[in-house]
């Protein structure tokens, strides 16, 4: 069975004579019955009644006819999205942890600029969750700490960003230039929800195990850092953050940590096999980023964060 020949039955169907469907389909009448009744031979059923000055449709024919519609109709949609995806404009689907975080979206309004025809889709996630996306092909490029990547996703570290803690105002450490990690022993901690952020938690509470204790963690966990400023405004705990995102964090103090400064390794993080050439944009504008915006420098600027496979992006 061929689609034209369920158009040609569909058009003598409507037209209810062979001529003037001929016309309609641009062949001889001779053609178009022969394709009638091939289909016809080929289903095994007589799908129309014919006579010299008659033609009607079988009850087999009229039930023929509903799903023949349908499925030209399909056919037509189909062609239609393939024509549509051909011509729209390459889309790229970019993971970020938190709006309130400035590395991604200063990547990203670079990597406009250079493509301004790339479509942009920002999914909001966490690490964890980006390593699943990315796996699955849903995710194109994640952002976070790629300590626990898996072997199939590819990172470059962009940015060693300086860890400080947000305080709330009054609070005794307000009036200090940097807080000192020890001292960060008497004060509870409040940490991320653990499926969300294991690394950062991970990193945070290594930091304090370095400087000789272990933190007394706030019971409480939330999911963004607007919602960790909320309980640390309100004198609840005190919370260990980067500095990328303290702009976006109104009613706390945000002091950098001291003895030692600790800085929060930031990667771009794609999967290994994907060698599409707007995932190759994100990652060399982040490295110009990097380079332009001195996000590389600190002590340990030549540590890798992991130890995955990094595709050349040039």
């Amino acid at each position: 069975m061929e689609l034209r020949q369920l158009r040609y039955f569909v058009t003598v169907a409507e037209e209810l004579h062979f001529g003037r469907a001929a016309a309609r389909e641009h062949i001889v009448q001779s053609a178009l019955s022969q394709q009638v009744q091939r289909l016809e031979r080929e289903l095994g059923i007589r799908l129309l009644e014919r006579s010299t000055h008659h033609v009607a449709l079988t009850a087999a024919g009229a039930a023929f006819l509903v799903e023949a519609r349908q499925i030209l109709a399909h056919v037509d949609r189909a062609a239609d999205v393939a024509r549509g995806t051909a011509g729209a404009a390459p889309a790229l689907r970019v993971g970020i942890i938190d709006a309130s975080y400035d590395s991604m979206p200063q990547i990203l309004h670079e990597a406009q600029a250079r493509h301004p025809g790339l479509v942009i889709h920002q999914i909001e996630a966490g690490v964890p969750e980006q390593f699943q996306l990315l796996t699955d092909g849903r995710l194109d490029v994640g952002i976070g700490r790629a300590a626990l990547a898996p072997r199939q996703i590819a990172s470059q570290v962009f940015r060693h960003d300086p860890l400080g803690v947000l305080i709330p105002y009054g609070h005794r450490f307000a009036d200090m230039e940097a807080v000192p990690v020890a001292v960060l022993a008497r004060e509870p901690l409040l940490l991320a929800a653990e499926a969300q952020a294991p690394e950062f938690n991970q990193f945070t509470v290594e930091l304090c195990r370095a400087a000789g204790f272990t933190p007394t963690v706030h019971e409480g966990t939330v999911e963004s850092i607007r919602a960790a400023a909320d309980l640390v405004a309100q004198g609840r705990c005190l919370y260990c953050v980067p500095s990328s995102c303290i702009s976006a964090l109104p009613g706390t103090l945000w002091r950098p940590l001291a003895d030692p400064a600790a800085h929060y390794p930031w990667s771009v993080l794609w999967r290994a096999d994907n060698d599409s050439d707007y995932v190759a944009a994100i990652v060399n504008c982040a490295r110009t980023m990097a380079t332009r915006l001195g996000w590389l420098t600190g002590p340990d600027r030549l540590v890798p964060d992991h130890t995955s496979t990094e595709r050349a992006a040039d």
